[in-house]
């Protein structure tokens, strides 16, 4: 196995530009699109439509990895996301926001496999919560960073500005994977490149239980991960009155909560096994999100995320450790590409879910729909998704995440 040192560059430092440069639109895209003048509907489609390029990208990224290797399609996504990032300053109309935030999507997907796939390529499974739950708190620092970034930016230069903080980022992150990242993609992979399809089709058939009890629970899982992003700055901004200074120093409060809690969710679940980090882990964000709607002012919204923050961070990392633990070895870039599309739907799902339901019956009653959603994740880990830790084969490396 690799070590800590020796992944800083080539994934750790890379996922923590990139999550900075998502973290600085958490305050801004949302108000951005929501300067346009339409319903809160399409507001959350904006918001939502980079999680639909993800589903569309997906399965795509985990066969052309596969093919091509980690490194060509990790560079390829991160320079995508930088163009796609840096398109959205020269918008004129809202339709062409959403299409730029599908194209991110994309991107996002294929530097998500890829880099998935290298870290499991060089961690055992004995080791593999402790190092996805670094990535995760890694991204979690840039998520917390990112926001207050943000905020600041939005209410000095405009939320435009945001936007070339962004694709910043995401330049650097291209540069240092093309230098730093080695191909890890085993030789004799790539003479199969032309019947990976078929391969995804088989991993499908092959494992439909697991893939429908516990795809099922991240749908779950990502839905209130991804909808707690639309609901906290909306419901700050509209029915509290905060600005965007506000609001970003309050996501950046509760991702420090959550950042702080990776090391210890990777002990948990290497120690203990998975489900005694994911199961609590949505319990406590269920009750974060039915707080949002007792929220009166700055403090009581702070409280209220930071309880969100908490349960988010004992989780970290959890659901791609579960897909990890799953993945098949002959086949799991392309199991992952199904894996990672499963919970696309459910962070696709979950603005949308905001999105209609405050439409339809206001944003409190979409919190408590949020919070419904967490309820259902926990028992669903709870009831129907079997412990990974100890039922999965010995610790050799496995070559794909």
């Amino acid at each position: 196995m690799r070590s800590t040192y020796s992944l800083a560059l080539p994934v750790y430092v890379p996922t923590l530009l990139l999550s900075i440069g998502s973290g600085v639109l958490v305050p801004t895209l949302p108000l951005y699109a929501d300067s346009f003048g339409v319903s809160l509907s399409l507001v959350s489609v904006a918001v939502a439509a980079e999680g639909l390029g993800t589903l569309i990208g997906d399965v795509p990224a985990g066969s052309l990895l596969e093919r091509y290797g980690r490194k060509p399609v990790m560079v390829a996504g991160t320079l995508c996301l930088t163009v796609a990032t840096l398109a959205l300053v020269f918008l004129q109309h809202f339709p062409a926001l959403v299409v730029l935030r599908l194209l991110a999507g994309v991107a996002t997907a294929m530097w998500n496999i890829s880099r998935m796939a290298y870290l499991t390529d060089v961690v055992p499974v004995r080791d593999r919560g402790r190092a996805l739950s670094t990535f995760g708190g890694i991204s979690r620092i840039g998520v917390f960073i990112g926001p207050a970034i943000g905020g600041v930016i939005g209410a000095t230069f405009g939320l435009v500005a945001s936007f070339y903080v962004s694709a910043f980022a995401a330049a650097i992150a291209t540069i240092i994977s093309l230098v730093y990242i080695s191909e890890t993609r085993h030789a004799e992979t790539k003479k199969q490149g032309h019947a990976r399809w078929a391969v995804v089709g088989g991993v499908v058939r092959r494992h439909y239980r697991e893939l429908g009890t516990a795809g099922s629970a991240q749908i779950f899982a990502q839905m209130i991960r991804a909808g707690r992003r639309i609901i906290v700055p909306l419901y700050a901004s509209r029915e509290l009155g905060l600005d965007v200074a506000q609001i970003g120093s309050i996501v950046s409060i509760s991702s420090a909560v959550d950042m702080s809690l990776f090391l210890p969710a990777g002990i948990l679940m290497d120690k203990l096994g998975r489900k005694f980090a994911s199961v609590p882990s949505f319990v406590v964000m269920a009750i974060g999100m039915a707080m949002v709607p007792f929220a009166t002012g700055y403090v009581s919204m702070l409280v209220a995320t930071c309880v969100i923050g908490f349960g988010n961070g004992i989780g970290s990392g959890t659901m791609m450790t579960l897909g990890a633990d799953l993945a098949p070895r002959e086949a799991t870039g392309e199991f992952l590409g199904v894996w990672r599309l499963i919970g696309d739907v459910g962070s696709t799902s979950g603005p949308l879910v905001v999105g209609a339901v405050a439409d339809a019956v206001g944003l409190t009653l979409s919190a408590f729909a949020l919070t419904g959603v967490g309820f259902l994740a926990a028992s669903t880990l709870l009831l129907f998704v079997r412990e990974t830790l100890q039922t999965h084969p010995p610790p050799s490396p496995v070559r794909a995440v």
